[in-house]
């Protein structure tokens, strides 16, 4: 052999010994890991499937264990963050995908309907007497006409006049919260009153229907009961004729009314659903607080949520769930270094969206329009580039 024919080597290959190897492999290893999970649940039977969802619920009531405490949060008491931040902010972005996973608009003002929801309670419950099994009803109803009142005037709007149309109205209902003395103005609201207790019912050492202030347990299992029910209702939802529709408008809303369907009444329907949800989370954690005001509903929580449903895969429960866990427990788990946490909890949040794109647990479709240059958010979305494709072929392509 010349020394013509001998291979040149310009350093080590991807699957080599080298960093670089090593750091395909272990990018390789959490870009496949979620898909063979999928795989391997499309050939599940429907007895498994259930096995494993009897399981989670299962194991979800056991996280309060304080044996979890040293390992998930050293520094803050496990059985509250819980609660909050991570049971709700999981409430929460089920909530608000089905806004932008399912219907593909980008609401930056998610946090308002959770503050309509957290209001309803305060303010009937401490002026009026009403208690918190007829106001959690009535929290949804009012969020959810809130949602209506909302999408009716600026559902034709799309993209990114969409989203600064809803930050506004996340800062409004703020400002209004603020200026109103019929609210609590600045002072907020206090004495807001538990849900009604039964002692001496007993699960895994906890009494779960005796509600107390120092004790989160028992609203732990009721806002893993509602999530539970959110998780079925938009399940039903994404299976039926409205999640078809809603799948339609996220990818090409104009194709979608060309064939017949009503998009505009189809988008506030997702508005108001996912506001309703937004007001049972702020009900719960009105009760649990006893006392809200307007500084507990910032900008940025909406920003927040959103990055959650970003991270864990847009459109995907089991995504949303995981990437809602994931930043609401993050910077608790990294309480311990709290000049740096925001910056750890960031560069987490980067590489991420660096390995997975499309977020950690994608569903099949929203992969695919990230593959496509789509992005599964709307008109906004569709000036996102795929992989392998330039930003302004996208543009000029529309």
């Amino acid at each position: 052999m010349t020394e013509g024919d001998k291979p040149v080597s310009d350093g080590p290959a991807p699957g080599g010994k080298g960093t670089a190897g090593a750091l395909g492999r272990t990018a390789g290893a959490v870009r496949s890991a979620p898909d063979a999970l999928r795989r391997n649940w499309d050939h599940a039977s429907g007895w498994q499937r259930w096995i494993v969802y009897a399981l989670l619920i299962v194991g979800a009531l056991f996280l309060p264990w304080e044996g979890l405490a040293p390992i998930m949060s050293p520094e803050s008491k496990w059985t509250s963050i819980l609660f909050y931040p991570i049971g709700i902010y999981v409430l929460l972005a089920l909530g608000l995908n089905v806004v932008i996973g399912y219907a593909g608009m980008l609401d930056l003002g998610y946090v308002a309907f959770w503050a309509i929801g957290a209001y309803t309670m305060a303010t009937m419950s401490t002026k009026y007497g009403w208690g918190f099994w007829e106001l959690l009803p009535l929290g949804i109803i009012m969020a959810a006409i809130s949602g209506v009142i909302l999408g009716a005037p600026t559902l034709r709007l799309r993209g990114d006049y969409l989203a600064i149309v809803t930050l506004g109205f996340g800062e409004i209902v703020r400002k209004v919260a603020e200026n109103s003395e019929w609210l609590g103005g600045t002072r907020g609201i206090d004495h807001i009153p538990h849900p009604p207790s039964k002692e001496d019912v007993w699960f895994a050492g906890v009494e779960i229907f005796t509600y107390k202030i120092r004790d989160a347990r028992p609203y732990y299992v009721l806002v893993v009961a509602l999530i539970v029910l959110v998780i079925i209702f938009s399940k039903r939802l994404e299976i039926s004729r409205i999640g078809r529709a809603w799948s339609a408008i996220r990818e090409d809303e104009d194709a979608a009314e060309i064939m017949g369907v009503p998009t505009f009444k189809f988008k506030l329907l997702s508005f108001a659903i996912g506001a309703a949800i937004g007001g049972a989370a702020g009900v719960l954690f009105a009760s649990k607080v006893i006392f809200v005001s307007p500084p507990n509903f910032p900008f940025l929580l909406s920003a927040t949520i959103l990055a959650a449903v970003v991270l864990g895969g847009a459109g995907n429960i089991p995504g949303v769930i995981v990437g809602a866990f994931l930043v609401a427990w993050l910077p608790e788990r990294f309480r311990d270094v709290a000049e740096y946490r925001d910056l750890a909890f960031g560069a987490i949040l980067v590489v991420m969206m660096i390995l997975r794109p499309e977020g950690l647990i994608p569903s099949r479709q929203r992969k695919a329009e990230m593959k496509e240059g789509s992005g599964g958010l709307g008109s906004m979305g569709a000036e996102v580039a795929g992989p392998g494709q330039s930003a302004g072929a996208e543009v000029a392509g529309q």
